[in-house]
Parts: structure tokens; sequence; C-alpha cells
């Protein structure tokens, strides 16, 4: 799959590859019946048709986006954990209690589980770039400029079998799960209808997540490049690949 200049894969970067509109086609509807064959797998949705055929769990990349100081901490762990302390956390307690009570399908609850956005440019990463306001953010995440945080991309296919996808936030109410990645796959297609950007969709990742699996780290400038060039070889990991992205850091 080709990158652009910014680290990202074909298709997500709107500099390199620019959306072109797609004007949908209208279909006249026909009278014609269609017999069922008893048995048979019932017709495919709306929602499914709609959907490209490249849109899958598989060979997608996910997002994690962290504080640059908790970034020296996962440096030197070597991995994502989600019970690890972030040193710097942005979670207020309400987001965190509701995140700990909140379970997946097998009772695990969200909070156990590295979480990670579908969307290279989530809500809560929009939030969280413009002032963290609103009740899912702590003070810290308020007080936080947007070039001190680092977005993690990872393979899909580097997390292993154990995933969960959530179709909104996990900590809330309302949001369906879809344990392991043929399900996941299937919901993130069902999604496509109504959310074709999936800002609010996660995949739940159970840890530890090793360093090695990310494939680049987004930094605002050169200076936190080489910061995070500086705190990988401080910790003794080899440096993943770096790529310097100012938009994904803009505030609209």
């Amino acid at each position: 799959m080709a990158e652009c200049i910014h680290g990202f894969d074909e298709g997500l970067c709107d500099v390199c590859f620019p959306r072109t509109p797609v004007t949908p086609t209208r279909v006249a509807p026909t009278r014609t019946a269609t017999a069922r064959t008893p048995g048979r797998p019932a017709a495919r949705t709306a929602a499914s048709v709609g959907a490209p055929a490249s849109l899958r769990l598989p060979g997608r990349r996910v997002q994690h986006v962290t504080h640059l100081r908790t970034l020296e901490s996962i440096a030197l762990d070597g991995e994502l954990r989600a019970d690890a302390e972030p040193d710097v956390d942005v979670s207020s307690a309400t987001t965190r209690e509701l995140r700990a009570t909140a379970t997946v399908p097998d009772g695990r609850s969200v909070a156990s589980l590295v979480a990670f956005s579908i969307a290279p440019d989530s809500t809560r990463w929009q939030e969280l770039r413009e002032g963290a306001l609103g009740s899912h953010w702590s003070d810290a995440a308020r007080a936080a400029k947007p070039t001190e945080f680092a977005i993690l991309a990872l393979p899909v296919d580097a997390l292993g079998s154990d995933v969960v996808f959530a179709d909104g936030d996990a900590g809330a109410v309302a949001t369906r799960f879809a344990a392991g990645v043929e399900a996941g796959t299937a919901a993130l297609r069902r999604l496509h209808a109504s959310d074709p950007e999936f800002r609010d969709a996660e995949l739940l990742v159970a840890g530890p997540v090793p360093i090695d699996a990310i494939a680049v780290i987004t930094v605002a400038n050169d200076r936190v490049r080489d910061e995070v060039r500086a705190l990988f070889a401080d910790a003794g990991r080899p440096v993943p690949r770096i790529a310097v992205y100012p938009p994904a850091f803009a505030v609209d």
C-alpha cells in the first residue's frame, strides 16, 4: 500500500490524496419480486452494499493519541498497557469511571483494554486539540497544547485476534460491540452507512501491545520529532518511523 510523505496510507491524507466527492447513482425501483429459498442467508443490507469492498479491519491502521511525557514511559516499558498510570492523565474522573464500569461482550471492562481510534481525526482528538472542553477531559488536558501530543499508528494485523470493535465511544451506554476481527469488520461496514468517517468508533485490544508494532508516530513539528527520537534512544529502543504533519494538530 502506498504511503504519502506524511506517513499516512494512501487515501488517508487529504493533502497528498485529495478526496473526490462521490455522486450517488440513483437506481429506479423495480416491482419484480424475488423468491427466497428457505434457509438461504438474508440479502446484504444497504449499509454493507454501500461500503467499499476494501473496508475491512485487516490492512487498516488504528491510532492512539498520547502525551509526550506518557510516550516516554511507554518507550521505557516497551509496550502500551491498559493498566499503566499515564504521566499526563487527560481523561476526567467521570470518563475513567464510565469506562471502568462499561463491559464488552465477554464481561471485561472497557478500561482493561488498550483503546485505539478507527479514524485518524477522531472526535475525541478534535476535542482535545481544541481545548478539551466538556466532561470527558481533565484539567491537565485543558492545560496541554496540541503540539505536546503524538499520534501512534498501528496496523490492526499486528494487534492479534483478541480485539473488540466499538461503534462509538466505548464508555457510552448506547455503544454496540463486536468481538473479533471478522465480526468487527462486519460492524465497521454497517457503521459506514451512518458514520463513513468512523470518528467515534474505537478498537479495543487485549494488551500489552508492544511498541514494535508501531508503524509510524506523527508529530507536529521538527522539534518534537527530535524529542521523540531522543526519548526512544534514551530508553534503548529502536526509533519508529516519525512523520511531521502539522495539519493533524491544527485547531479548526
